[in-house]
């Protein structure tokens, strides 16, 4: 009876350890109840059928907790838990708009160091890398990127 009562303790903390493992992030209730059952599994084999078998518990509770996740994820289980969709989009802000370098335009919001730059009728996302620009000031295009401008001051 007493052996049944172990084997059933470590089947039931190996299989909330792979519940934490696997379908719950961070710590919580089945990490730390699957510690507790094979602890008590552990202990119960000690206390109640021996040091060979506590021994024996304590080492079959490890390599049985490494069979079952080896198992677990060289199974399939996993790909049906898996997000497979393809990211087909894409994200271009300058599309349909045309900016040259050297086109000049007038800041809408305060460049520190990213705003908004009104550009050709356009208002674009723009940044500076020398200093900090407040709205109103006329800036030049320094660089075009694909999501946004590189701009300075007007040499006045």
């Amino acid at each position: 009876m007493e052996i049944t009562i172990v084997v059933i303790l470590l089947l039931v903390g190996i299989a909330l350890f792979l519940l934490e493992l696997f379908l719950i992030p961070g710590i919580s209730i089945a990490g730390i109840a699957g510690t507790l059952f094979v602890g008590a599994a552990v202990y119960y084999a000690y206390a109640y059928i021996g040091n060979t078998a506590g021994n024996l518990t304590l080492g079959g509770s490890v390599l049985l907790l490494a069979i079952a996740i080896w198992i677990f994820v060289r199974s399939k289980a996993l790909d049906r838990l898996a997000l497979k969709a393809e990211i087909k989009g894409k994200n271009d802000p300058l599309k349909d708009i045309e900016i040259h370098i050297g086109d000049k335009g007038i800041t809408q919001s305060r460049l520190a160091p990213m705003g908004k730059v009104k550009v050709n009728g356009h208002i674009v996302e723009a940044k500076t890398n020398d200093d900090f620009i407040d709205p109103g000031v006329d800036v030049v295009v320094l660089q075009v990127f694909n999501t946004n401008i590189l701009v300075g001051r007007l040499p006045e």
